[in-house]
């Protein structure tokens, strides 16, 4: 937090143009660019988690740099439910744990099946990712425009088995049919992957062997 708020000093009073870039290329290499537009413009933003293990890392950077967040948790595409269940609840324990507001909405498999109808034998990062995505990012746009968050994120394409590109067309489209920004921030960037890999680990938080459309 300390070097946080140095860097914010410097890039506010920094004398010339170059250290500015400087002090930009420090703050992007740890996301804290973009925690400084979320202070300065005084954003609500809305979080979209797909489990524990991909979002403790971004959790923690925006819960320690103070800005004003909450995680939704909507993955209608996990089964069987038991799994859904032990997911939500490690998601909720990291921000229990970090004092981090943390909403669900209802969990209902039928939705999501009925999006990707056809689209079973698709494969990773195929089209069938591009309806569960657009599924999800949807209902988090709503959310988000409902309860006065002024954008939402999410870190549905922080895992490298992930097409980063292909989340952000989905938060696009969302953005875009109901009336909200989406913030297309990188969190994979920057060591994020490997950040949210050790703190699961610290944390001894179970990590499963699925993405969440298998085993049907």
């Amino acid at each position: 937090m300390k070097k946080f708020k140095i860097q914010i000093y410097y890039f506010i009073h920094a004398p010339t143009l170059a250290e500015r870039r400087r002090t930009v290329n420090f703050l992007l290499k740890f996301n804290l660019f973009f925690v400084i537009i979320m202070r300065m413009k005084k954003e609500k933003l809305l979080l979209l988690s797909c489990c524990a293990p991909c979002s403790i890392g971004v959790i923690t950077d925006l819960h320690q740099a103070g800005c004003d967040f909450t995680v939704l948790f909507y993955n209608p595409n996990i089964r069987p439910e038991a799994e859904y269940i032990r997911r939500r609840d490690e998601n909720k324990r990291v921000c229990d744990e970090l004092g981090v507001p943390f909403v669900e909405l209802a969990y209902d498999n039928a939705v999501w099946i009925e999006a990707t109808k056809g689209l079973e034998n698709e494969p990773e990062r195929g089209k069938r990712c591009d309806q569960c995505f657009l599924l999800r990012l949807k209902a988090a746009a709503r959310y988000a425009k409902k309860n006065g968050f002024t954008k939402f994120s999410s870190v549905l394409g922080i895992s490298r088995y992930k097409d980063f590109d292909q989340v952000c067309r989905a938060g696009r489209l969302a953005a875009t049919e109901v009336g909200i920004p989406y913030d297309e921030t990188n969190w994979r960037k920057n060591g994020g992957e490997a950040k949210a890999n050790r703190l699961s680990k610290e944390k001894n938080l179970y990590r499963q062997t699925y993405c969440g459309c298998n085993p049907r």
